[in-house]
């Protein structure tokens, strides 16, 4: 980036100003986009770790003064040196700025911004002074220059972000920070109607989701990562325990019907925000109840039923029906959706089918031979899917893989195996649902692949395997196995259950729909609208991204809701401000994977309790036992509520 003039960031000095283009050093700590949208470029950033600029008309005094406004605004208020120190510092770059600067300014700000930066309790206020303290370094010219001239400075055009490590990786971009204070605080409804400002799924995501917000979180820089999941499960189950009512306002009553496809995660949730604006919005399930794959692809000892139904009925209490049993493309299709009125649709339909493995004997149809989405839906409809079968071997390395193999003890399966192409450190699968699966005897063997299903009668006998060695890395980085010649060895087992990978079926679309799909049999839309090929028609989930995390296709699905808002209205469809500025902050990188934080550790996290391995492998009871509001509390507290706060100068 030989383009930027002047760059603090990351404690990397860089200063190009007065150098010809051919002589500037490149800034490789920082990659700043060139451009907010179409016609308004990014003239400078300041943030948690440092000032950049890259006009030289952004003026660096007025961008201190929006910014250290931007700080004070988002001050908690718990400890004085944040609270009254950044609005000291606020006031005197405001006099500065409206020309009214005094000579010992400068110094004060600096006395000021070392003093919060050192006795400050949180990281807004440890790291806000920092770019201020930076400028001032840097261009102290500027800012003599402007308390001596006298001269009120011009405003110009800012965009903030307000943002944390942990919120910049959540798909759904929860506001975590604020709900974990709410919690330390005591004030659980707050903090979950906070929640359902971004999901109406806290219960499920809190047991279910991938939690990369926690792989992002600097308290693991210390000691571990905050317990985010599970806090969010503790104040979804502190509505039901308590029995109390959740706290929905909707905004007022349109009169345009929304018609949604699947009752998953992502069509849950657009139902749920564009009933919340008001809109009537009917739900056309294909199967007898809600959820979509997290429902009948997610065995109950992980997500109990009456989760995703209680759920389902908050969606519901804002007017949502839900249509059961019906299929689209055979009990209604598209077109007549359009016929009966609705004025848009939403196609938020998962991955409920297989990918096939290519091995010799899968397409034979020998008993025994269950593909693994099959294999869950079965099981949690509660039917053992080949009852004969004792001795299971699963092929896959993801959580289809694991929730299939611990499963099949809770059905009376004795001997379960599981094949892998990769080593344990490859493995996709949530790391806790290993390490589970371990504890309840699952037989892993890493480094096999499949060659063959071998069968007699009809019936599956066993799996003809071949071990493997890690190579050079494939196009998703991971080291690509490679077959070792001459170590084919023989699992024997009555039921063997393929979980590589899901498939989206869209047989349900005609030509006449006019709704385009990719390569990768997926839909097609618009990047950032979730706009299809058809006005009216808009997609997301995992239709759209193919097989992928519930938090994503949850977010997407509200996300989609806004935009068949603006749709509705006769408005732009268009990606949000708000959207374009997380899009930045997260290609800016909110979070050093080396870095020092530099205070005691030694508080290890919050843990659910457990049932022992013996007790729970035959059962599907959930598991876990949620939080008490003690050790709730206490976790909570170990937060460092580490907010950052991101200027765009435009």
């Amino acid at each position: 980036m030989t383009d930027i003039l002047f760059s603090s960031w990351g404690g990397v000095v860089t200063d190009n100003r007065g150098k010809p283009e051919g002589e500037r050093q490149p800034v490789s700590t920082l990659n700043l986009p060139l451009e907010l949208e179409k016609e308004k470029k990014i003239k400078a950033f300041i943030g948690w770790d440092g000032i950049v600029i890259r006009d030289p008309e952004a003026n660096v005094v007025d961008l201190i003064r929006a910014y250290l406004e931007a700080v004070q605004k988002e001050s908690c208020g718990k400890c004085t040196p944040c609270r009254v120190g950044t609005r000291i510092m606020a006031t005197i770059m405001n006099r500065i700025a409206e020309g009214q600067g005094r000579a010992e300014d400068l110094n004060q700000l600096k006395y000021l911004g070392e003093m919060i930066r050192k006795s400050s309790k949180c990281n807004l206020g440890q790291t806000g002074p920092k770019p201020v303290l930076d400028a001032i370094d840097h261009f102290e010219e500027q800012f003599s220059g402007a308390i001596q001239l006298q001269k009120k400075i011009p405003r110009q055009e800012y965009k903030v972000k307000v943002t944390a490590p942990c919120e910049s990786a959540c798909p759904s971009h929860l506001p975590i920070t604020r709900y974990i204070e709410l919690i330390k605080e005591g004030r659980f409804e707050e903090s979950l109607a906070l929640i359902r400002e971004a999901t109406c799924l806290p219960g499920i995501l809190g047991r279910v989701c991938v939690r990369p917000c926690e792989d992002n979180c600097r308290r693991g820089n210390v000691d571990e990562c905050i317990s985010i999941k599970w806090l969010k499960r503790f104040v979804a189950d502190y509505e039901i325990d308590k029995r109390r009512q959740p706290l929905l306002k909707k905004e007022g009553t349109r009169s345009e019907k929304v018609a949604v496809i699947g009752a998953g995660p992502a069509g849950l949730s657009c139902a749920y925000y564009l009933a919340l604006k008001g809109y009537p919005v009917t739900i056309f399930e294909r199967l007898g109840e809600p959820g979509g794959m997290a429902a009948m692809g997610i065995p109950d000892y992980r997500l109990p039923r009456n989760i995703v139904g209680y759920e389902t009925e908050v969606v519901k209490k804002l007017g949502v029906e839900i249509r059961y049993n019906t299929q689209v493309g055979k009990d209604i299709t598209i077109s007549q959706m359009f016929e009966q009125g609705y004025r848009a649709i939403f196609i938020g339909v998962g991955a409920q089918t297989n990918t096939p493995m290519g091995v010799e004997g899968e397409d034979k149809g020998y008993k025994g031979f269950i593909p693994g989405v099959y294999y869950l839906l079965e099981i949690n409809q509660g039917r053992d899917p080949y009852p004969e079968g004792k001795r299971v071997v699963v092929v896959g390395g993801g959580n289809v893989a694991i929730d299939c193999v611990r499963s099949s003890f809770r059905i009376g399966k004795a001997d379960v195996n599981l094949v892998y192409r990769r080593t344990k450190k490859e493995m996709p699968a949530d790391r806790v649902e290993i390490h589970d699966a371990e504890e309840e005897g699952v037989k892993f063997h890493y480094l096999c692949n499949p060659i063959r299903i071998v069968a007699k009668e009809g019936k599956v006998v066993g799996m003809e395997c071949i071990r493997m060695e890690l190579g050079e890395p494939d196009e998703s980085g991971r080291r690509r196995p490679v077959p070792i010649k001459g170590s084919e060895f023989f699992i024997e087992a009555d039921i063997a259950i393929p979980a590589i990978g899901q498939a989206i079926d869209l047989s349900f679309l005609e030509e006449k729909d006019g709704v385009k799909t990719t390569k990768r049999s997926t839909i097609a839309v618009q990047e950032g609208t979730f706009l299809t090929s058809r006005p009216g028609i808009f997609s997301a989930g995992d239709c759209v991204t193919g097989p992928d995390v519930l938090v994503r296709a949850a977010g997407h699905g509200k996300r989609a809701a806004e935009k068949i808002d603006l749709f509705l209205r006769g408005m732009e469809v268009k990606e949000s401000e708000d959207e374009r500025l997380e899009t930045m902050v997260e290609k800016i990188k909110v979070y050093k994977k080396d870095e020092q934080i530099g205070i005691p550790g030694g508080q290890k996290r919050a843990m659910l309790n457990m049932l022992p391995p013996d007790s729970r492998k035959w059962i599907f009871d959930e598991v876990e036992e949620g939080f008490s509001i003690p050790v709730a509390q206490k976790e909570a507290e170990r937060c460092l509520r580490c907010v950052r706060v991101g200027l765009f100068a435009v």
